[in-house]
């Protein structure tokens, strides 16, 4: 018999593993497989089937699934380290307004305006403007995890206080959670293995403990005073 199977999607930058531990600790019996899957291709995933459940940024199309908020991330441009922005410790879009920003294909950056002067050409990934910024290009703002993922010693990073933030999201296809998915739900929103949904039942009583118990009972009750029969007798 095969080994039920739980997918778990993830896009890029999100890091899944403290509840994979957690899941592995309490559903031995059930494989937690990870699919790395590309942030444009992720909500798609989950509605086909691809996977039970995935880790995402927002915004998407919410069509047809469920989303919980997990944490917002912080918004960083990535910029080469001896670029002026590096004096500071953190920055405004107005900060880049003289600069190349590169927007990739796969940016999930809700901007109502880019900062700075747009690149003739948007990048397919984020991976490939991350190498545009080292070959001096321009510069790129995404969340930080996408910072820390791409890290490249000839490159920095620094927050910027202005900019659109990226909303990490579980999500799964609407209709009535398995239950492996409440088991997902509960191991992230860090319920403890003791939590449970269910009425916790009352303690079994021995045998033994309930004849000790009415026999205390009988002993505190008050006794009901008795009459004294007197039998017919003749005189």
């Amino acid at each position: 018999m095969t080994a039920p199977t739980f997918r778990l999607a993830y896009v890029p930058g999100v890091t899944p593993t403290k509840w994979v531990r957690i899941w592995n600790e309490r559903l031995p019996r059930v494989a937690l497989e990870l699919v790395g899957v590309p942030a444009a291709e992720a909500a798609d995933l989950v509605r086909s089937g691809g996977a039970e459940a995935a880790l995402l940024r927002l915004p998407i199309d919410r069509d047809g699934l469920h989303a919980i908020p997990l944490y917002t991330e912080t918004t960083v441009v990535v910029v080469p380290k001896d670029h002026l922005v590096t004096a500071a410790e953190e920055v405004t879009a107005a900060d880049l307004a003289d600069d190349v920003v590169l927007r990739p294909l796969d940016d999930t950056l809700d901007w109502e305006q880019l900062p700075g002067h747009p690149f003739a050409e948007r990048p397919q990934t984020t991976a490939l403007a991350i190498e545009l910024v080292a070959a001096g290009v321009g510069l790129l703002v995404v969340p930080q995890s996408l910072a820390r993922l791409h890290h490249r010693k000839d490159l920095t990073y620094r927050p910027i206080t202005d900019a659109p933030e990226s909303q990490v999201v579980l999500s799964w296809p609407e209709g009535e959670p398995s239950d492996l998915m409440e088991q997902l739900i509960g191991i992230i929103r860090g319920r403890t293995v003791n939590s449970s949904r269910q009425p916790v039942a009352a303690p079994k009583v021995k045998a033994t403990d309930k004849a000790k118990a009415k026999a205390k009972a009988k002993k505190s009750a008050p006794r009901t005073p008795q009459r004294t029969q007197r039998g017919n007798r003749k005189r």
